[in-house]
């Protein structure tokens, strides 16, 4: 057949991500740029919240529930990749499992291997290859394994606190920069080389463009200091009824300020009372607020929003 039937897309299968804030949105633009760059059939979907190395389209020849082994503890499946079917009925069954039994993790991972408990066990052809989700720091205390098989990745998963996003890039010399804030192995910079070479390169145009637009169009963007380039929305257009436009006023709150100092490219964000670093911190730790904002009915009245 010809090239244009290689690249028809495939309507009912998608790979889906998950965007909680404007700094997970950065790494949400560049999976979805490194999709698009290995020609990848399958459509794209982000899930978005108020609160990437080849194309690997054979994921969706697996069975749910599909995951590979988590590097902390192999006999549970880590969450950052999976396959799965969506369905209402599994949707209905886990909000009744969370609401009996809760995740031994205070995360999605503790609860999704509690409810999938037989994954270790039931059918090895579930068993992801480790390299669809490759740990982008924990695969080096096995430097041997990593230097025979490494170059066979199709999926880095940039495990941990710190993500790309707090490194510096230098775009003349296209490499990462280690500070005091972080640092890491050779072969770990390599991976963060490759997504900072997406984001330069396809993304940060993109801002560009849309922060032009929007300066014409929001009170409240604005240019700022050396070139830096500032992305919100104008959340008085839009009727509040909206859940988009609930987003929107959620993301203005951030000031997503993209741009360049000494050469350097970096992504700084406006304080605030509450950063969503410090969310997150509290979720990996545990710390989760059951009895306010996180509670199961907020969490639960959201997914209904997007899902109905």
């Amino acid at each position: 057949g010809n090239s244009s039937e290689y690249l028809l897309t495939v309507t009912d299968q998608a790979f889906v991500t998950l965007a909680t804030d404007d700094v997970y949105c950065q790494g949400a633009l560049v999976l979805g740029q490194s999709l698009r760059n290995h020609m990848t059939s399958r459509k794209l979907a982000v899930l978005i919240t108020p609160e990437v190395l080849c194309n690997v389209d054979e994921l969706f020849d697996r069975e749910e529930f599909s995951a590979a082994p988590d590097s902390g503890w192999p006999d549970c499946f880590n969450s950052g990749v999976f396959v799965f079917r969506p369905s209402l009925k599994t949707y209905n069954l886990l909000l009744r499992f969370a609401a009996e039994h809760g995740s031994f993790d205070g995360g999605d991972q503790g609860l999704l291997n509690s409810f999938f408990s037989n994954w270790a066990t039931a059918d090895i052809g579930k068993h992801l290859p480790f390299l669809y989700n490759l740990s982008s720091s924990a695969v080096y205390t096995y430097v041997p394994a990593f230097n025979h098989f490494g170059r066979d990745a199709k999926v880095v998963h940039f495990l941990g606190a710190t993500k790309p996003w707090n490194y510096k890039y230098n775009p003349q010399t296209k490499r990462v920069i280690q500070d005091g804030t972080a640092s890491g192995s050779f072969h770990q910079l390599s991976f963060l080389a490759l997504w900072w070479n997406i984001y330069s390169a396809s993304v940060l145009p993109l801002l560009e463009k849309l922060q032009k637009v929007e300066e014409s169009e929001s009170e409240e963007c604005k240019v700022t200091n050396k070139g830096l380039v500032g992305i919100c929305w104008n959340h008085n257009k839009s009727s509040e009824n909206d859940v988009f436009a609930r987003e929107r006023n959620y993301m203005a709150k951030l000031y997503l300020l993209i741009g360049s100092n000494s050469d350097y490219l970096t992504i700084h964000f406006k304080p605030e009372e509450s950063s969503p670093e410090d969310e997150r911190r509290k979720w990996e730790e545990g710390r989760i607020d059951y009895m306010g904002k996180d509670a199961f009915e907020h969490i639960k009245r959201k997914l209904d929003a997007f899902l109905h």
